[in-house]
């Protein structure tokens, strides 16, 4: 059986997916494109609107063009609305997210069709894929899922359900075979990371599993994705500072400038904490790649309010900056609040701050001119990823998946 793997949304999306197509592989199953897939699952994200948008022209797009294929849709859009998907062209299966991890196991209940039916195989489902396999480089391993924070805009939270962290030593486990299936780099994700632990009977804590990384013997690089600012703690940045393991690169999401518009949002911290995060993080290391998110429009937002998101975010020693138009998700606080901004407003602020997010992102290439920064060779071997996330073009080919000593010209 030939399948594809289609990704909407976050890196946890895609270390769902990355498992998933471990499982197809361990069945005997074989990657082709989505023109010529027999089976295409697609994980779905749910975050806006235009994700929602983006996935249901994708499955019509594939029914087009391959009209025999079979469609398994899965991710937060299946579990939100199952009913805007179920009827689009070619769908045979719904797997929402909660069945998601055994979505193997879920369509040997619901065989796709008696052609089709995964082969018997007592290979392990979910066994690390090889480098370069897929198009990955760097393998993106979910350590947590699930989240109880409330913020007002936010819909994953009925989508993922509650904070569900793995254990320790499964963590560990299975860093042991990613490094022994031949990564060099393994990214740290989870839909709310700082929370890692705290459901688990043994006491642990993202702290702990920093400190497990941070000791990790072989040469792997940890690169940890995206926390609250919250989250972030002394000790966090500490470990980060401290150790080689440990990538120089934070996502830190601000989502907004103004206080009361992030009391609004339900955010536990004010603009003048985070400064105060980001300043000690780029006093602690400059060189250090800091990222972060904001939104823009959302209801009753002022320009005074805006106004002061943009002064913050030229202040700040950022270096690049995601931009999220506000989008009512029914079912969240803030899709009830009234003063909801105009769409043209909206795309006029998101396009000042994005401005300012270049600006940033020139500024922090611009600082590292002249720097050797360690980087992993990607792609085709003519690109490379430096520790602090700069995406750097190399003269000359390399292997693929090498560590090599980038000098930033």
């Amino acid at each position: 059986m030939k399948y594809s793997v289609i990704t909407f949304g976050c890196r946890v999306n895609q270390a769902d997916s990355l498992a998933i197509e471990g499982s197809l592989r361990a069945r005997g199953a074989v990657s082709a494109s989505p023109d010529d897939a027999d089976v295409v699952v697609v994980n779905t994200c749910s975050v806006t609107a235009a994700a929602d948008q983006g996935a249901r022209q994708t499955i019509r797009r594939i029914a087009r063009s391959n009209p025999d294929v079979q469609i398994i849709v899965t991710g937060c859009y299946a579990t939100r609305r199952p009913d805007d998907l179920r009827d689009l062209p070619n769908v045979a299966h719904l797997v929402a997210n909660p069945q998601k991890d055994d979505l193997l196991g879920v369509l040997d209940a619901q065989p796709l069709s008696t052609s089709l039916r995964f082969a018997e195989g007592d290979g392990p489902c979910g066994a690390p894929l090889e480098p370069g396999v897929a198009g990955r480089t760097a393998f993106t391993l979910r350590v947590q899922t699930g989240c109880e924070e409330r913020c007002s805009y936010c819909i994953i939270p009925q989508t993922r359900g509650h904070s569900t962290s793995r254990p320790l030593a499964d963590i560990t486990l299975q860093i042991e075979e990613v490094v022994a299936a031949g990564y060099k780099e393994i990214v740290i994700t989870g839909v709310h990371l700082g929370s890692y632990g705290r459901d688990l009977p043994v006491t642990a804590s993202l702290a702990a599993l920093v400190q497990r990384l941070a000791a990790w013997q072989a040469d792997v690089l940890f690169r940890i994705s995206s926390l609250e600012p919250m989250d972030c703690t002394e000790e966090i940045v500490e470990l980060v500072t401290g150790s080689p393991r440990l990538a120089p690169h934070f996502h830190l999401p601000l989502q907004h400038g103004d206080d009361e518009v992030l009391r609004r949002m339900n955010r536990p911290y004010t603009s003048a904490e985070y400064r105060r995060l980001i300043d000690r993080i780029h006093s602690d290391m400059p060189h250090a790649s800091i990222g972060s998110d904001v939104i823009v429009g959302f209801p009753g937002e002022r320009m005074a309010d805006f106004d002061r998101t943009a002064s913050l975010l030229r202040d700040l020693p950022l270096t690049h900056l995601h931009v999220f138009p506000y989008s009512d998700r029914p079912g969240t606080a803030a899709s009830t609040m009234p003063d909801k901004v105009d769409g043209a407003t909206i795309r006029e602020r998101g396009q000042r701050l994005r401005a300012i997010g270049h600006d940033m992102a020139t500024r922090f290439r611009r600082s590292q001119a002249g720097t050797t920064r360690r980087a992993l060779t990607v792609d085709d071997g003519l690109s490379a990823v430096t520790d602090n996330y700069l995406k750097v073009r190399l003269p000359q080919p390399h292997p693929r998946n090498q560590w090599i000593q980038a000098r930033i010209d």
